[in-house]
């Protein structure tokens, strides 16, 4: 199967020659590796059954402390935020909604074609499943979307990034940073502010940015990022014994401080480690993606890279549904738990590369009405389409508590008028002739 996906593509020499000599390879290959691990951890860590009429959807870290800790090494989110921010930093020259823009109508692209889908579904099983089964499939269904907004919103703070120019800077902006997350969760234990209030605490993923822009611009050595990443390690573990802290870094229900959604102190240090030790490791990285057939891999992983987020989440609910409607249920404590893990892995893993195959064009062909909107120059224009884009991915991001039922439907509607909007001021300039 892999070897056939990969005959559409341009052979490793043919990749290779067209790689612009100066090119960053470290942080493409970070990138594609990061989002793997996170396909590969879905699908492995999912677990469902409908019981009673009841669909429950559970992954193993609610059972397992082993599983728990293991989300120190594989919670890679903060390395998009990093790879994005690190790539894209020194292309910023002023222009804040045009250089944003940008951005998202390539980052949004495929999510068009994505709610489509989800809307002609949810209509259609409406119809099909029962209103238990129903309601959880329309909560999960655009989840996933929560990095888009969150990604937004720090594409959106680079002007402030691009100020950090040096290491004391750089200190300065990470410190405050995590001082102010540490403020708020000492008001979020302490239980006696509006929930809304945890929500400051979003700004933790404007600091694999810092980092990010850090990388760019050679701020820290390898050597460096080793010793800040082992700090931030060791900070870790002593807030985690000494504190209310729990240890999965990734959300379930049984956390009374949740790390994950709004992000926690913990979460903070966590992205400073694995960000650091991506610094630290970006000697061997590179030295590694200037294999052929591993710098192949990477440039056609990210040619398609939000192909592969968004459409492995449907693919791999849909194969869950099969099974559990079939009797087969891969849920702690039902019969033949591994096998049916193995089958389920190579099942989803085979049907993700036949998306990505099939639907990665989406990604990269412009879509009409939407592709070809530009901003020239600074100005108020300028400031209102990059206002408009910031609206759409705090909507975004918000949708994501209700998926496409109750107020996420509101949700998405703020997010399409508002990018319906920034994308009509952008529209290009057409010159008459004279």
């Amino acid at each position: 199967m892999a070897s056939a996906l990969l005959k559409a593509f341009p052979t490793a020499a043919e990749i290779d020659g067209q790689t612009p000599a100066g090119r960053d390879r470290t942080i493409d290959v970070i990138r594609i590796v990061a989002l793997l691990g996170v396909v590969a951890g879905h699908t492995v860590m999912a677990t469902s059954i409908i019981a009673d009429g009841v669909f429950h959807w559970d992954n193993l870290l609610t059972t397992s402390v082993v599983f728990q800790a293991l989300t120190w090494v594989f919670q890679i989110m903060p390395l998009f935020f990093f790879a994005g921010v690190a790539a894209s930093v020194e292309s910023y020259r002023g222009n804040w909604g045009g250089w944003l823009l940008k951005r998202c109508s390539r980052l949004y692209r495929p999510v068009f074609s994505y709610l489509a889908f989800w809307a002609v579904a949810l209509i259609v099983l409406r119809h099909v499943l029962p209103v238990h089964v129903y309601e959880p499939v329309a909560g999960i269904s655009i989840q996933l979307l929560w990095f888009l907004g969150a990604y937004v919103l720090v594409l959106a703070a680079v002007p402030l990034l691009a100020r950090i120019t040096s290491v004391p800077r750089l200190m300065v902006a990470m410190g405050g940073t995590y001082l102010l997350i540490a403020a708020v969760d000492h008001l979020r234990i302490g239980g006696d502010v509006p929930a809304i209030v945890a929500y400051v605490n979003l700004v933790a993923w404007l600091i694999p940015g810092m980092l990010g822009v850090a990388y760019r611009r050679g701020l820290l050595s390898p050597r460096q990022g080793v010793v800040l990443g082992a700090a931030a390690l060791a900070v870790n573990l002593a807030l985690l014994w000494m504190g209310p802290y729990e240890l999965s870094l990734v959300g379930i229900e049984s956390q009374q401080l949740k790390n994950m959604s709004p992000p926690s102190l913990l979460m903070a240090g966590h992205a400073i480690m694995l960000c650091a030790f991506a610094i630290g490791c970006a000697p061997a990285i590179s030295r590694w993606a200037r294999r052929p057939r591993v710098w192949r891999l990477a440039v056609i992983g990210n040619t398609g890279a939000m192909t592969l987020y968004l459409w492995h989440m449907p693919v791999l609910l849909g194969v869950h549904l099969v099974f559990d409607g079939l009797g087969l249920p891969r849920y702690p404590g039902q019969p033949h738990f591994l096998v049916l893990s193995v089958v389920q892995l190579a099942v989803v893993l085979a049907l993700v590369a036949a998306a990505f195959l099939v639907l990665r064009p989406l990604e990269n062909t412009p879509l009409p009405l939407w592709d070809g909107g530009v901003v020239v120059r600074p100005g108020p224009r300028s400031v209102l389409v990059g206002t408009l884009l910031c609206v759409a991915g705090a909507a975004t991001l918000a949708s994501v508590a209700w998926g496409l039922k109750d107020q996420g439907v509101y949700c998405v509607s703020v997010m399409l008028v508002a990018l319906v909007a920034a994308r009509v001021i952008a529209r290009p300039t057409v010159r008459t002739a004279v």
